[in-house]
């Protein structure tokens, strides 16, 4: 059986554990935290990094920083993980759901400024398998409004809106390292402060809601609680694997997108007959591939294309069911239809994508997917 996914391995990551170990430094903020801190702000230009245990408490964190509180409305994709929703309703927002676009999962910028209303207070966008919303109209809808942007940029990294590096547009931007990711630290997360106004307030939640990290730079005598916070930090250990894995960024992002390319070109002949719909990737996007996915005509095909793939021995999934009409959130929702996100968790298919996967495993999937509709 083709894996759907097999976590990448430098072969650096042991080494840098065993140097933490050996200094006896376990907990974090450490060299290690310090080193992929840096080495994101240098690369990308992004003003301030905070490494955190996943993309969840990145997220929960633009929560408190954002001051959400009961009665606030924050608008996002239905389409997406529960994280993004989870870390907005902790705070007690309200959420407001947008459908996708009839192109692309992501979230349809031409319906997000008929929500808004005086209780809205953000929008949050997810980059979905790596590929930028039109950042330009979400960010001059938010100016006009006077409203906060947040980037779920979980599956993100090294990906570009115009030039930019997605995660740093936005007021604040989360990243994901799980180990479905194209980086990964088995479970790990980053916070990206992109408007000084947060910097301060955002070390201090990050150390469980105290001035520690001025402390430790000198500017204060002692540190005290002083804030809302939690114990977003990951442990040295993580740092360290994370930062064997940051090193060997480019040759990563090459052969992932190397074999993006591939499937793209082996299933060419079935999006020019129109039997399956391909990936899009629009003018002002970069592709980082993270993930192949396939938008089947019906549930019933993808259902059987499946199960075809299985019988080949390929692992093929689907992904995101709708935030609006899952079970804890249904109640909740305003009642609106979201036919394209509905859809999308209908039809929606995706190929195994790993960095060790051979020319002879990717022959497989690609012959395997063709023989399904008799090509």
């Amino acid at each position: 059986m083709i894996a759907f996914n097999i976590p990448h391995l430098t072969g650096k990551e042991q080494e840098y554990v065993r140097a933490v170990v050996e200094r006896n430094k376990l907990s974090g903020n450490g060299e290690f935290t310090k080193r992929c801190q840096d080495l994101l702000q240098e690369r990308y230009g992004f003003p301030k990094v905070l490494l955190t245990t996943s993309c969840t408490d990145a997220l929960e964190m633009c929560g408190l920083l954002l001051n959400i509180e009961p009665g606030d409305e924050v608008i996002m994709p239905s389409f997406t993980f529960v994280s993004t929703a989870n870390a907005f309703v902790l705070r007690g927002a309200r959420i407001v759901f947008v459908d996708s676009r009839p192109d692309h999962p992501g979230m349809d910028e031409a319906l997000i400024e008929q929500l808004i209303t005086e209780r809205t207070k953000a929008i949050v966008v997810v980059h979905y398998a790596g590929v930028a919303c039109d950042m330009d109209v979400v960010m001059d809808i938010a100016q006009r409004h006077g409203l906060f942007v947040v980037e779920d940029a979980a599956q993100a990294i090294d990906s570009h809106y115009k030039g930019r590096p997605l995660g740093g547009i936005g007021h604040l931007g989360a990243f994901s390292f799980h180990e479905t990711k194209n980086i990964q630290c088995g479970e790990g997360g980053a916070l990206v402060v992109n408007d000084d106004a947060f910097t301060s307030r955002a070390e201090i939640i990050w150390e469980k809601g105290t001035n520690r990290a001025a402390f430790w730079r000198g500017e204060v005598d002692k540190y005290n609680w002083v804030d809302l916070g939690s114990s977003f930090l990951p442990s040295e250990i993580n740092a360290a694997y994370l930062f064997a894995q940051l090193r060997e960024l480019d040759a990563i992002q090459y052969r992932r997108q190397k074999i993006w390319e591939s499937y793209f070109t082996g299933l060419q002949g079935l999006f020019d007959r129109g039997d399956i719909a391909a990936p899009i990737v629009p003018p002002y996007a970069t592709c980082n591939g993270h993930l192949f996915h396939l938008v089947c005509a019906s549930l019933d095909q993808r259902d059987r294309l499946i199960s075809h793939l299985k019988a080949s021995g390929v692992s093929a999934v689907f992904h995101y069911q709708s935030l609006h009409s899952s079970p804890f959130y249904r109640a909740k929702h305003d009642g609106r239809a979201l036919p394209m996100s509905d859809s999308y968790s209908e039809r929606l298919l995706r190929l195994p994508l790993f960095l060790s996967m051979t020319e002879a495993q990717m022959g497989h999937v690609i012959r395997s997917v063709n023989g399904f509709f008799g090509t």
